[in-house]
C-alpha cells in the first residue's frame, strides 16, 4: 500500500484532500441522511467481550477500541475502497524533503459533542501527552516513539517533527481528544491515570456517535451526533448488548432481538444463510490464528523466568514441530474450509505486505518424514513409549494451551496433538478458559500456546511486538505474545519504519516475515475468514471495508455504523421480503494495537482479545 510518496527535490509534497468515495451495499453513494426526528431507530449489535476501559489513552481490547473509534476521530482514516490513507480531521498533509517534518491541515468545521470547536491545540496536546506521560502512552505510545515535537502553528495547522523518518505517519491510529476535558482529568488522576476508566458518561468527542450509557455485562449505548462534520449517522442509537454464549446471540438475531452478530462459526453461518430477513457476510480475513513456542522467556535485562521446556531453545526442534503440522488439515478440520492456510505473518488481504514462502524459502512445509529425520539426526531418540528424549535427557512432553472459547482453536489443537505424536512428541493438550491461558502466557509457564492478532492496513504494530524492545521489563509486562528477540529482525524492523518508498518498505516487511518463519517461535496456522450476519429488515444499507470482500465489524474506519441506514420495516423481525444475499464473499486471513500492557485487566484477557 502506498502510504506516502517518497519526497523529491526541495519542494513540499502535497497529499490530495479529497474525501473518500463511499460504495454502499444498496448502491448509496452520498453521505447518509440523519434519522428522522423522534423515530428512535436503533441498531443493536451482539457482543460477548467486556470492555476494559473507556479511557482512549489506555483502552486495549478489541470491543472497546471498536466502540471508541466511533466516538473520537483520527487525523487520517482508511479509504474503504483502497485500504489506503484518506482524509479525516486532516484534510491534507505535507512532508519536508528529508521526511522529518510533517504538516497536517485540519478541517475548520469540526466540533466536539459539547459544542467546543476542535483545533490544532487539541491534536498537539493529545500527541504531546502520549509522548511525555507513560500512563497516557499505553494504547498509542508506539505511534509517537519517533516524535521529537508536536506544535499547533495556528488553529488549523499541526506540525510534527521527527527524530528520524517514520513510514506510519499516515496511519496514526490515535484518538484525538478534547484538551479542555482530558487535561483536568490527567492532572487530577496523576500516577493513577492508567487505571482511570473514563466511565464518566456521556463522553465528549468529535466522532459520529456519543457514548452515553454503560451497564457492565448488560449493554453499552451510543447516540448519534447529529452535527458530525461528515454527516449524521443513519441510526439514532447504536446499542451493544451482551450475550455470554454465541449460540444465544445467533438466536437473538433470528428473533430480531439484535440487528448484527459477528465472529460466527461455519456451522452458525450455514444455518443462517437461508433464513428470511437475514444476510450473511463472509469477508476476507484480517486476522491470523497462530501458536507460539516458548524458546525460553527472559526480560529485557536478561532475567530468565517461567518454566518452558528447555529443549525448545533448539531451533532444530522448533522447526521440526512446524514441519510436522499440516496447515491445510487445520483449515479442513478446524475451520471447515472457512480459512486460508497460512505461510507468512501478514494475511493476503494486504497484498503489498503479504509474504508466503515459496521454492527454496519453503523450508518448513508439511513433511513429517523430514521432521522425523531432523530429530533423529539431532539426537532426539525415541523412548520405549515412542516419545522422544532430548540429547540432555528431557522427555518431549509439551504443554499446549488452547482457547476453550474458540471452536477453531479447539479443533486445531486436536490436529496438532495428533500430528506431533507422529514425530514422537507428546502433547498435554490444555484447552482452558482465556484467563488461565493468559496467566500461562504472562508467566511463561507453557511450551506451546495459541494466539492471534488482527492486522491493520499498516502492519507496523504487529511487527513491533517481536522486537527485543517488546520483551517484558519484568515478568508479566510483555507487549506481544512471544518471547522473541533477534538482532537481524530488529535491524529490519527499524529499516522498514524509516522507509518511505512503498516498494522498498514492502520488501523489508517480507524479509521480517521470513525471519519469523525461519526461527519458528511465532508460527501462523491459518487466516480465518470473517463470518458475520445482520437483519435486512432492520438494516437496509451499510458500508463494507474494503468495499469488495470487506468486513462490517472491526473496521479500521467507522464506515459501517456511520453509513448504516434503517430499513423501512425496521423493528419488525418478520416484515419485508428476504434478500437472501451474501453481501461480501472472499477468502483470506486479534489483537489490539497497543504499546504496553494494561495489567489490571491482563488476568482477564488474552492476546486473542486484542485488536
Amino acid at each position: 500500500m502506498n502510504h506516502h510518496d517518497p519526497p523529491t527535490g526541495t519542494l513540499l509534497r502535497r497529499t490530495a484532500a479529497s474525501t473518500a468515495a463511499l460504495v454502499l451495499i444498496g448502491g448509496l453513494s452520498a453521505a447518509p441522511a440523519a434519522a428522522q426526528e423522534g423515530d428512535g431507530s436503533r441498531l443493536t449489535v451482539a457482543i460477548a467481550q467486556q470492555v476494559d476501559s473507556f479511557n482512549p489513552f489506555t483502552a486495549q481490547l478489541a470491543v472497546t477500541t471498536n466502540i471508541l473509534r466511533h466516538v473520537y476521530d483520527r487525523l487520517v482514516t482508511i479509504d474503504p475502497e483502497t485500504n489506503g490513507p484518506a482524509p479525516s480531521l486532516a484534510e491534507g498533509w505535507e512532508t519536508s524533503e528529508d521526511g522529518l517534518t510533517w504538516t497536517f491541515d485540519l478541517r475548520d468545521d469540526v466540533y466536539f459533542s459539547d459544542g467546543e470547536q476542535l483545533t490544532a491545540d487539541d491534536v498537539a496536546w493529545t500527541f504531546t501527552t502520549i509522548m511525555e506521560n507513560d500512563a497516557a502512552a499505553i494504547a498509542s505510545g508506539n505511534y509517537v516513539s519517533g516524535f521529537e515535537k508536536v506544535t499547533a502553528e495556528d488553529d488549523r495547522t499541526v506540525v510534527i517533527e521527527l527524530d528520524e523518518p517514520q513510514a506510519t505517519m499516515t496511519a496514526l491510529n490515535v484518538p484525538i481528544v478534547p484538551r479542555h476535558v482530558w487535561e483536568p482529568i490527567l492532572e487530577e488522576e496523576g500516577d493513577a491515570f492508567s487505571e482511570y476508566t473514563g466511565d464518566d458518561l456521556p463522553t465528549v468527542g468529535s466522532g459520529p456517535f456519543v457514548l452515553t450509557e454503560h451497564s457492565r455485562g448488560e449493554h453499552i449505548m451510543l447516540r448519534a451526533n447529529p452535527d458530525h462534520w461528515r454527516g449524521a449517522p443513519g441510526f439514532d442509537e447504536l446499542y451493544f448488548r451482551y450475550y455470554s454464549e454465541k449460540d444465544a446471540a445467533v438466536e437473538a438475531l433470528r428473533s430480531g432481538e439484535v440487528s448484527f452478530v459477528y465472529e460466527l462459526t461455519d456451522a452458525q453461518i450455514t444455518s443462517l444463510e437461508s433464513v428470511e430477513d437475514i444476510a450473511v457476510n463472509i469477508a476476507d480475513g484480517k486476522r491470523f490464528q497462530a501458536f507460539t513456542i516458548n524458546p525460553g522467556a527472559v526480560t529485557q535485562d536478561g532475567e530468565e523466568f517461567g518454566d518452558g521446556h528447555p529443549a525448545l531453545e533448539d531451533l532444530t526442534l522448533r522447526q521440526a514441530i512446524v514441519k510436522a503440522i499440516d496447515n491445510e488439515e487445520i483449515v479442513r478440520q478446524g475451520s471447515n474450509g472457512q480459512a486460508v492456510a497460512a505461510g507468512g505473518y501478514i494475511p493476503p488481504r494486504y497484498s503489498d505486505f503479504h509474504w508466503s514462502p515459496e521454492g527454496e524459502e519453503a523450508i518448513l512445509d508439511f513433511d513429517p518424514d523430514a521432521a522425523n529425520e531432523m530429530l533423529d539426526e539431532a539426537g532426539y531418540e525415541r523412548g520405549d513409549d515412542g516419545v522422544r528424549v532430548s540429547p540432555d535427557g528431557d522427555r518431549l512432553e509439551l504443554r499446549m494451551f488452547v482457547h476453550s472459547d474458540r471452536p477453531d482453536n479447539v479443533q486445531a489443537g486436536l490436529v496438532i496433538a495428533e500430528r506431533l505424536a507422529d514425530v514422537g512428541i507428546e502433547i498435554d493438550n490444555r484447552t482452558v478458559d482465556p484467563g488461565i491461558l493468559s496467566d500461562a502466557l504472562y508467566d511463561a509457564e507453557y511450551d506451546l500456546i495459541f494466539t492471534g492478532w488482527t492486522v491493520n492496513p499498516d502492519p507496523d504494530y504487529v511487527l513491533s511486538i517481536h522486537t527485543c524492545g517488546a520483551l517484558p521489563t519484568e515478568p508479566g509486562t510483555m507487549q506481544g505474545d512471544a518471547y522473541f528477540c533477534d538482532e537481524e529482525y530488529d535491524e529490519l524492523y527499524e529499516a522498514q519504519l524509516a522507509e518511505y518508498d512503498p516498494e522498498k518498505r514492502a520488501e523489508l516487511i517480507h524479509r521480517l516475515q521470513e525471519v519469523l518463519y525461519r526461527e519458528a517461535v511465532v508460527n501462523v496456522l491459518t487466516y480465518p475468514n470473517i463470518l458475520e450476519a445482520y437483519r435486512t429488515d432492520q438494516i437496509e444499507d451499510l458500508q463494507l471495508e474494503p468495499a469488495e470482500g470487506g468486513n462490517i465489524w472491526g473496521q479500521d474506519g467507522y464506515w459501517a455504523w456511520w453509513s448504516a441506514q434503517p430499513a423501512e420495516t425496521s423493528g419488525s423481525p418478520t416484515g419485508g421480503p428476504s434478500t437472501g444475499a451474501v453481501i461480501g464473499i472472499g477468502v483470506g486471513a486479534l489483537v489490539l494495537v497497543v504499546a504496553g500492557a494494561f495489567l489490571f485487566f491482563r488476568r482477564r484477557s488474552t492476546m486473542e482479545d486484542r485488536e
